[in-house]
Order: structure tokens, then C-alpha cells, then sequence
């Protein structure tokens, strides 16, 4: 069986990575359900039914053979005009990242577009996207844990130079986790 996190490559033939990448869906957008990747079998785990009347605003998973600060895979979202499947690996395209403190932790969120979706062809940065979804982004992970006496502090989208940045840094902690034989 593959393994998503550790035997799909984050690159993606003729296009330059890290800005452009592959992504593993864990949860559909318009979900109430928290899926997320059990790290020792590669399937989905359902962590909880979210407590406050939210909804995933986009698809939500993860970019292959990462290793965030949060001793995960890294986080992102993928903005299209469809739902995706639980497990279905995608290509998308880094447009920005929303970092946050999430249980005292720095917990980023890569945003990004579906390649191939012609409604988001023209989105290469945040600032092509209505004001209000980024504004309905931080609202959605601000209430997400609330009822669960959990805070989360969100800060404004940054730009996809940023994401960069970090999906590199994240791609190297993976690496160096992974030839110590450390996840």
C-alpha cells in the first residue's frame, strides 16, 4: 500500500516547485468533519466533528513529504470551484500562507489554487481573491476550536514569496527527520 505522506512526491514534471506542488486532500471544502492523516497506516482518521456551526471553507490537507513545526505534514488549502475527494492528490499552485498559533504552537496554512481549475487561473497571490474569503478564512479557523475552550490566533495572509519559504523549509525538516529514521 502507498503511503501518501512519505511515497508521493511533492514535485510535479515541468513545473518548479515550491510554488507549484502536489497536495493530498484529507478534508472536502463545505465539511464538518476533521479528517486527518493517521501518520503510521497513511489512511484518514477521523479526529472529531467540529463543535461550532463551521464548515471547511476549502479543500484542506497536506503537501507530501513536509515536516511542519507542528511535527506534521504541512498544512494547506486548496481553493477551486469543486469539491475534492478525501485522498486525492492533486496540483496546486501557492498563492499565499496564514500562519497561526494554534495550542501555543506556529501552525501554518499554505494557500493555494487547483492548477487546473480554469475559475482560479488567473490567482497567483492573495490580493486576486475577493477581500471577503480571507477575511471568512481567519473567521473560520478563529471559531473552529472555540467551543472546545481552545484559542487560535490567526494573522493576515502573507504573500506566496512567504509560502515559499516555508514549504522549503518544510520539505528540508522532512528530509532530515526522515534519514534519521526520526517519523
Amino acid at each position: 500500500m502507498i503511503h501518501p505522506w512519505h511515497d508521493v512526491t511533492p514535485g510535479i514534471k515541468g513545473r518548479k516547485l515550491p510554488r507549484e506542488f502536489r497536495a493530498i486532500i484529507e478534508i472536502p471544502k463545505g465539511s464538518s468533519n476533521k479528517y486527518e492523516l493517521d501518520k503510521q497506516t497513511g489512511m484518514l482518521r477521523l479526529d472529531r466533528v467540529l463543535s461550532s456551526a463551521v464548515f471547511y471553507p476549502a479543500n484542506y490537507g497536506f503537501v507530501p513529504q513536509t515536516y511542519a513545526e507542528d511535527n506534521d505534514p504541512l498544512d494547506v488549502l486548496v481553493f477551486c470551484s469543486e469539491k475534492i475527494p478525501a485522498l486525492c492528490v492533486c496540483d496546486a499552485r501557492a498563492v499565499g500562507v496564514m500562519s497561526m498559533i494554534d495550542d501555543g504552537q506556529p501552525d501554518h496554512k499554505i494557500v493555494a489554487v487547483l492548477c487546473e481549475d480554469p475559475e482560479f487561473a488567473d490567482y497567483h497571490t492573495a490580493s486576486d481573491f475577493p477581500n471577503h474569503t480571507f477575511k471568512m478564512l481567519k473567521r473560520f479557523f478563529e471559531d473552529y476550536k472555540q467551543l472546545e475552550g481552545k484559542e487560535v490566533e490567526v494573522d493576515e495572509i502573507m504573500p506566496p514569496e512567504a509560502a515559499d519559504g516555508i514549504i522549503d523549509a518544510s520539505l528540508t525538516r522532512y528530509s532530515e527527520h526522515r534519514r534519521a529514521g526520526a517519523i
